[in-house]
């Protein structure tokens, strides 16, 4: 263990010094405003000839940092696979698990977090070694270094972590020199209901199974609009690929003229195929005619794999010659797993940061130029991977949907919403597929609802139910989306919602005339009936100081200041679900109640006197609340008055049979 030998200041940065026989360090701490960046130099001793001590493959140097501030309670975002996270809930800074890639702190007076950052060759790691201490590890997977100078952490506080979190990246992608996600562009395709092939074949993929398939969502008229063929299709000889075309036993014509036919003869518009980082789970087969084909664009590893090259122009040419390829198939677009194996792939060849981020280009740029930037990241949680793709827009944001695991939803839901807390800040998420028939069918349609992210299930041949997917959808297959990833509400962020209380996830969307409404979805995944509270105060970016709140499964309707709370009760394994609306006129649409995100239909509202208008986008149940009395309801220009129901002040009428967009025509009169 070095020991500070010295501390000095130089333009306003605090320099802390560490020499010892064997090298000399350096810590520097850059204070902005809130945050606090921490940057690494460390060199050791070189001699000409004589043998050296050089760093290590794993975690070479480590660094033992002592808070000025005590969190009272940590949320700790850990790898607990190489490509995925999930949260550890402790009060202990020294109890944080191994591989921690983002920290959420809680203070008395606020928030805080910490992101260890993945610099040019080495990247941090956060983990508890001693009470009290948070110690950050650095790796470059790349033996023998004796050097580095590398950005380590950053730090920033806030009232609330939202804000915090925002901040810190919002620095990261300068440092970085990477696009945020505002300036990201999500691709219209992903608006737009899917169905993946995974978890219906598994790799038991065929051109009769997908037809059958297109077939019976056609027939069954459920919108979906575009199809991913997932593993199974790929040309493969022992995990490892060995053409580009697709395997002719599965596929005998190819996927051009099945591709066709399919769009021919459905709605559907868009198909996509799967395959892996490296092209398939263990790369290229050597010696094979793909091999000799692209051997100006393969790497050869010191572990035995052939893989695209790790450099930016190299790998390029394997991408760009493949997508060609699948592009002239009829292929639109591309999911690519195993990001986060990019540790595994090039270890002791390249530092990771530097290989992930060539190999990210090289692929980005191919997916740009062929598939239109159509590009599902996946298996690519690690920081690696977070800060090192250079405009992609959507990643995935947990483990599969596994639909045969017991308490599958449970942990579906915790990563998910926990991952979401940072991985939202750069990335639109993807939340997975799921089963239309599955005894958590209902569940995980609400989870995807209010995700912001695509929505695509994976029912086998013969079970997909389009009641379970109506409520997410327009005619069309277009998606109700909501503006970012779903969230914890502020009181769910630091306690554990598997052992007490109600996973609460809030979101926001347009409800006409460029403002904003909310939802609030709890969720039990504790043993037994839990309680707790709900308020428009839990959505952090909902503006405004009064609201209509629906308890959407209950019908119920209430007013409520912007911090007053509303008791709620689940029952174990239950769902409440709320919208969340300004009140700021006599009516207030609520657009159509047989979709979860309602009030994302509405297009239009104007106010006059004793007449309102509303513009929705397509028929539907459609709701509005008036504490004034109604005269008269025109829908698309017919009075429609006799058809009204009302409970209290809240109005629904069915207008389930206009075709387009709907015309509602309120006329009041005031209240006796």
């Amino acid at each position: 263990m070095w020991e500070c030998s010295g501390k000095s200041e130089r333009d306003g940065e605090q320099i802390y010094l560490f020499e010892e026989d064997k090298g000399r360090a350096e810590i520097t701490i850059r204070k902005h405003g809130e945050i606090l960046a921490g940057f690494l130099s460390l060199k050791l001793g070189n001699q000409p000839f004589r043998e050296n001590d050089n760093l290590e493959l794993i975690e070479p140097v480590t660094l033992e940092i002592e808070l000025a501030q005590k969190p009272r309670a940590v949320t700790a975002m850990y790898l607990h696979r190489d490509w995925w996270t999930r949260p550890e809930f402790t009060d202990d800074l020294g109890k944080i698990p191994d591989r921690t890639q983002s920290v959420f702190m809680e203070y008395d007076d606020g928030a805080g977090y910490l992101l260890p950052l993945s610099g040019n060759q080495f990247k941090a790691y956060a983990k508890g070694e001693k009470k009290g201490i948070l110690s950050l590890t650095m790796t470059s997977y790349m033996a023998g270094m004796n050097q580095l100078c590398e950005p380590v952490f950053l730090m920033t506080t806030g009232k609330e972590l939202y804000s915090a979190v925002n901040s810190a990246f919002d620095e990261a992608v300068k440092l970085k020199g990477i696009p945020g996600k505002e300036k990201k562009n999500y691709p219209d395709m992903f608006q737009y209901l899917g169905w993946c092939s995974w978890d219906a074949f598994y790799t038991d993929i065929t051109e009769e199974k997908v037809q059958e398939k297109a077939k019976e969502l056609k027939e069954k008229n459920v919108p979906v609009r575009w199809m991913l063929m997932d593993d199974g299709w790929l040309s493969v000889h022992d995990q490892r690929l060995y053409s580009m075309a697709p395997e002719t036993e599965k596929f005998p014509r190819g996927f051009l003229e099945m591709t066709a036919e399919i769009k021919r003869n459905t709605d559907i518009k868009w198909f996509g195929v799967w395959h892996a980082f490296g092209g398939y789970w263990g790369g290229i087969e050597p010696g094979s005619p793909l091999a000799e084909e692209e051997k100006d664009n393969l790497f050869s590893t010191t572990n035995g794999k052939l893989l695209p090259y790790p450099e930016a122009e190299r790998g390029y040419g394997f991408f760009r010659d493949w997508y060609e390829q699948l592009r002239r198939d009829g292929i639109d677009f591309v999911k690519v797993d195993g990001q986060s194996a990019v540790k595994n792939y090039y270890e002791n060849d390249r530092p990771v940061p530097l290989a992930a981020a060539q190999t990210h280009m090289a692929l980005e740029g191919a997916a740009a130029a062929y598939m239109g930037g159509r590009l599902i990241n996946c298996m690519g949680m690690a920081m690696e991977n977070i800060l090192g793709r250079q405009g992609s827009a959507i990643s995935r944001n947990s483990d599969d949907f596994v639909p045969d695991h017991e308490d599958g939803f449970k942990e579906h839901l915790l990563q998910n919403a926990y991952n979401a807390l940072y991985h939202d800040e750069l990335y639109y998420l993807d939340w997975d597929m799921f089963w239309t028939s599955h005894k958590d069918a209902g569940k995980h349609g609400l989870l995807r609802a209010i995700s912001g992210g695509p929505v695509y299930f994976s029912d086998r041949i013969g079970e997909t139910d389009g009641e379970a997917v109506r409520p997410l959808v327009y005619r069309d297959g277009r998606i109700l989306k909501m503006d970012r990833g779903a969230k914890p509400s502020p009181d769910c962020i630091f306690t554990d919602p598997q052992k007490e209380g109600l996973c609460k996830l809030t979101n926001v969307g347009g409800c006409g005339e460029n403002r904003k409404a909310g939802v609030i979805a709890a969720f039990n995944i504790s043993p037994g009936c839990q309680k707790s509270t709900i308020s428009p105060a839990d959505i952090y970016d909902l503006k405004g100081d009064q609201f209509l709140v629906y308890d959407y499964f209950r019908q119920e309707t209430m007013v409520m200041d912007r911090e007053e709370k509303l008791e709620i009760t689940v029952e174990s394994e239950g769902t409440a679900f709320f919208l969340i609306l300004p009140y700021q006129e006599d009516i207030i649409f609520f657009g159509l109640l047989d979709k979860y995100i309602s009030f994302h239909s509405i297009m239009e509202v104007k106010h006059d006197t004793h007449m309102t208008m509303a513009v929705l986008r397509q028929g539907g149940k459609a709701a509005f609340y008036s504490e004034k009395n109604i005269c008269r309801v025109l829908v698309n220009g017919k009075d429609q008055t006799n058809q009204l129901d009302h409970q209290g002040y809240m109005y629904q009428i069915d207008c389930m049979q206009e075709v387009g967009t709907v015309i509602l025509m309120i006329e009041t009169k005031d209240a006796l």
